[in-house]
């Protein structure tokens, strides 16, 4: 009989076998883990060719129609979690090709925005370098409590970051697109107009989806709203801000500081200018980075293959 081909994408820290056993299904599969990023690839596809089933991490490497049309093996795509933006889903559906998701654990993704929220308002990340250095108190810290945390998308990742504030003692208040006050009530939080969300924040953090209403909405007339020792923290996507402009922000010291886990290009280059911004905190997009969503996110794959395998798909998207 033969193998059924299946390459894992963008295992960065090469934990795909750590995860999951992959023995299980040693005798159907044969399988291929790619470590680094090849998204940008040109040949992506002469790469790609040969498989039957690729398991994409996120949104680290795309899928969009022009790739799925040159790979005529593929049957069946599964992604880590239930979502993806960078797969062109419709394309699949014409081709027949099966596509599912994983279950998924949300709480990290929060938990980090959280810990670049108390990173950059309490200048932590000076004071740590200045130990490294051997100096001693350069910065004067600020307390969250009375201040006000303004959220950019109340979903689930967005709550679970207004439940923590409202513990600190924080006001917080919420706008977008989709939101409406009658949701923020149920949940103890201030509906106010986008003008407001900007003016009023002490820190804005962004949960809202990437969208064509969301791209580069945070531009450089938003930011001028905000308050000069004011913080903006996104661990949603990349291009809801505006590179250019939070950067002009930052050199120009229109906003006190920010904190990003989300680029619009993945993984960001060394050379890149976000890593030499003045009052900036970089993390390379571990949101999602956890024990707990590796987990699922790994065993999901598994799960999903041994469904294909035996003509019973499971978590299908469409």
């Amino acid at each position: 009989m033969k193998k059924i081909k299946v390459a894992v994408l963008d295992d960065y820290q090469n934990v795909t076998r750590h995860f999951a056993n992959w023995e299980k299904l040693i005798e159907k599969i044969e399988l291929k883990i790619f470590n680094e990023y090849i998204g940008d690839d040109p040949n992506l596809s002469k790469k790609l060719f040969d498989y039957d089933i690729l398991c994409l991490m996120r949104e680290r490497t795309p899928l969009p129609g022009n790739l799925i049309n040159k790979l005529p093996n593929l049957k069946l795509v599964i992604t880590s979690g239930m979502w993806n933006a960078s797969v062109d889903s419709e394309t699949l559906k014409e081709k027949n090709i099966i596509y599912c998701g994983t279950e998924t654990k949300i709480h990290s993704t929060a938990e980090l925005a959280w810990a670049l929220i108390m990173n950059s308002w309490r200048g932590l990340q000076t004071e740590i370098q200045n130990m490294k250095d051997g100096n001693w108190q350069t910065t004067i810290g600020r307390g969250l409590k009375g201040n006000t945390l303004g959220i950019f998308g109340l979903g689930k990742q967005g709550l679970q970051v207004a439940n923590y504030a409202k513990v600190f003692g924080m006001r917080v208040i919420a706008w977008s697109h989709n939101l409406k006050q009658e949701d923020c009530v149920k949940v103890g939080v201030e509906y106010v107009k986008s003008d407001d969300l900007f003016k009023m924040s002490d820190i804005l953090t962004i949960h809202t989806r990437l969208s064509d209403r969301t791209r580069g909405y945070v531009d450089k007339f938003n930011l001028r709203l905000m308050k000069k020792k004011s913080v903006i923290v996104n661990t949603s996507r990349g291009p809801i801000i505006r590179e250019k402009d939070l950067i002009d922000a930052l050199n120009n010291d229109v906003i006190f500081s920010a904190a990003l886990d989300v680029y619009d290009q993945e993984p960001l280059p060394r050379d890149h200018i976000l890593r030499r911004t003045r009052n900036l905190i970089l993390t390379p997009h571990i949101g999602y980075v956890s024990e707990e969503a590796y987990e699922k996110f790994f065993n999901g794959y598994l799960k999903a293959i041994e469904a294909f395998i035996n003509k019973k798909p499971i978590n299908q998207i469409f």
